[in-house]
């Protein structure tokens, strides 16, 4: 077996945030609601394009997910990115916290959570990195649990 490439990420949820993930990943990532087939739980697919990146499973009860404290398997999502200024003033206009590293041999990195507490992180090239974040910056959220 070849892994081909990246599929989709699957978010869960209770039928209450669906409002705010689906303006948050339209907002901050320009995705857009599209086709879902008619599963037995309430959510939604968000697209990029004709491709549904963003799963969402509105099957878990309010109150089950903590936002501020993530008990998952699964840490963060990552995504190669180009563009980071006009990413880092989207984030800014949106009043989005976030925090940012700079580490040479990884590159640039904006580091997030969305609105039920998945972090994603957003990895430019090294070229974009601001001119105010030192080289050897660690974003405060890689080093805490």
């Amino acid at each position: 077996m070849k892994i081909a490439g990246f599929q989709h990420m699957n978010i869960r949820c209770s039928p209450r945030d669906l409002p705010a993930i689906e303006k948050f990943y339209g907002e901050v990532l320009g995705l857009k609601r599209g086709y879902r087939p008619a599963f037995l739980f309430d959510g939604l697919w968000l697209y990029d394009g004709d491709n549904p990146i963003v799963h969402v499973g509105a099957r878990f009860p309010e109150g089950s997910i903590v936002k501020d404290k993530h008990s998952g398997s699964i840490d963060h999502i990552a995504f190669k990115a180009t563009g980071s200024a006009e990413f880092r003033a989207r984030l800014v206009r949106l009043g989005v916290a976030f925090e940012e590293q700079n580490v040479p041999t990884a590159g640039y990195q904006v580091f997030l959570h969305d609105p039920v507490g998945t972090k994603l992180e957003f990895n430019f090239p090294i070229s974009e990195t601001p001119a105010t974040l030192a080289s050897g910056t660690i974003a405060p959220m890689q080093m805490t649990t």
